[in-house]
């Protein structure tokens, strides 16, 4: 890919794209506010596939929504502190045990394992069996940013519609490394294979960036929508 097809394809706003990427016309899609992340290239990103999103902090209003999303840019100890202050770690467990589709993003994805152990360490939310690690990556740059190509499992809701392959945008030093193989959706490689794409029951993540990954990415986001269509209904 060269960089001018890289430029436009990191154009989330472009009309062709939009068109391609399917819809969410309907959902109530809540984002969750913690004060880390990017929250609004995703409210953006998500209004272009037609949902309707509200950014808040506040536990009542995200609790009308039919499914949550956590971003998330920045260390994984500070992240979890802020979730606790705010009372929004125990919501988001909440909404996911009630059967409320979520989607952690980048960060917010890596939020739902157990454990980091980035600056030290510190416990996640539990939502999905493992641990987050430094990428291995040797004599490479990191953090890894750029393009990647990632390869899908078929058989999840999430993925329908996007080839087994395709290339989404990842800025990261770390990774998650699932106890549970069927937890795993998709992979890609730096250095070595790392997983990228997660799925728990009614939990999805993703490390890379969606809002930034063009048409792939919105289609994506698209699908999550539909799935908290569906899960409303």
């Amino acid at each position: 890919m060269t960089v001018a097809d890289r430029r436009r394809a990191a154009r989330v706003d472009d009309a062709a794209s939009v068109d391609d990427a399917g819809s969410a016309d309907g959902a109530r899609l809540g984002i969750v506010d913690y004060g880390m992340g990017n929250r609004r290239s995703v409210e953006k990103a998500l209004q272009s596939v037609g949902a309707r999103v509200t950014v808040s902090a506040d536990p009542t209003t995200l609790r009308r929504a039919d499914g949550l999303v956590v971003p998330g840019v920045g260390a994984f100890p500070r992240a979890m502190e802020r979730l606790n202050q705010l009372g929004l770690a125990e919501l988001i467990r909440e909404r996911l045990a009630a059967g409320t589709p979520v989607l952690g993003i980048c960060l917010g994805m890596q939020l739902a394992f157990d454990r980091s152990s980035e600056l030290g360490g510190a416990e996640g939310l539990g939502l999905v069996a493992g641990t987050v690690a430094p990428l291995r990556a040797p004599g490479l740059k990191l953090p890894h940013i750029g393009w990647c190509p990632v390869s899908f499992q078929p058989d999840s809701e999430l993925v329908e519609g996007l080839p087994s392959q395709s290339a989404f945008y990842h800025v990261h030093s770390l990774a998650p490394n699932p106890t549970a193989e069927q937890d795993v959706l998709g992979t890609a490689s730096y250095g070595s294979r790392f997983v990228t794409a997660v799925a728990h029951g009614d939990f999805y993540g993703v490390q890379f960036h969606p809002e930034k990954s063009s048409t792939h990415g919105l289609r994506l986001l698209a699908n999550f929508g539909s799935i908290c269509l569906r899960a409303r209904r």
